[in-house]
């Protein structure tokens, strides 16, 4: 059986020595043994685990998060690297996507064409939603069915430039202000509370073809459950998701 030393892994992987050294003392990627002069070795399980790190991270995920599924009991190497593959091709097409669409406009300038606005845009759009299919598509196909989503997916494909951008602005705007609120103290069910809920509400609606204060609760409660909603919007300050569940649980409430 093939050992490496830690140098030997680090060139075979294109990594650094202190990459492999920190993934070590956070208990990440272990050596198999330590040789009686002091170095560390690895084997073929370790090359194995560490192309796995390496691939998750290439896809953004976190060293924590990428402990846990490969410490899982159930964790499929097989079923793991067709995801990583799907991932990629995936990234692969959004990179496409965002090339065809640079090229369509250097080509409009240079031929001094007008480009349709809605060109300039399509591939952001498709590009969210790949990543909410990606990211959330199970659980909400689960949660609200097959038809809600596809409608949702075409009406988010469908927006104007004009209505994309202040779509986005929504996002930012709400969670500028959750951070604000959640570092004053805010209580989500008073008037600052019933801002952002609104706003929350005004955001879905570019994109929800129906809306009822039970199916927004429902979303909301999510943003608590599920650890990737509430990583998204507790990114700067810890508590943004649980104020957002807290104000839309309380606006709704109020609605029925």
């Amino acid at each position: 059986m093939q050992e490496y030393t830690i140098h030997d892994l680090a060139k075979l992987a294109g990594v650094s020595t202190r990459t492999l050294r920190w993934y070590h003392q956070i208990g990440l990627l272990r050596p198999c043994r330590t040789a009686e002069n002091g170095y560390r070795l690895y084997s073929g399980a370790e090359v194995n685990r560490l192309q796995h790190i390496l691939f998750y991270r290439a896809l953004g995920v976190e060293l924590a998060q990428i402990g846990r599924i490969l410490d899982d009991p159930a964790f499929d190497r097989m079923a793991a690297l067709r995801g990583h593959l799907a991932a990629l091709r995936d990234e692969r097409a959004r990179i496409d996507a965002l090339i065809a669409t640079v090229a369509r406009t250097i080509e409009s300038e240079e031929r001094n064409e007008m480009m349709m606005d809605e060109q300039k845009f399509e591939c952001f759009k498709r590009d969210a939603v790949r990543k909410s299919e990606a990211e959330y598509g199970r659980e909400s196909r689960e949660k609200y069915g097959d038809d809600a989503v596809n409608a949702s997916n075409r009406r988010l494909l469908s927006l104007s430039p004009a209505e994309y951008a202040e779509w986005q602005r929504l996002d930012e705007d709400i969670r500028a202000r959750l951070a604000e609120a959640v570092r004053e103290k805010q209580r989500p069910d008073g008037p600052v509370g019933a801002v952002i809920a609104e706003l929350h509400r005004r955001w879905l609606s570019y994109t929800w073809t129906r809306y009822s204060p039970q199916a927004h609760a429902g979303l909301a409660e999510m943003y608590i459950a599920d650890e990737r909603f509430r990583s998204y919007y507790d990114a700067e300050v810890p508590g943004c998701a649980q104020f957002l569940r807290d104000a839309v649980v309380a606006m709704t409430s109020r609605a029925e």
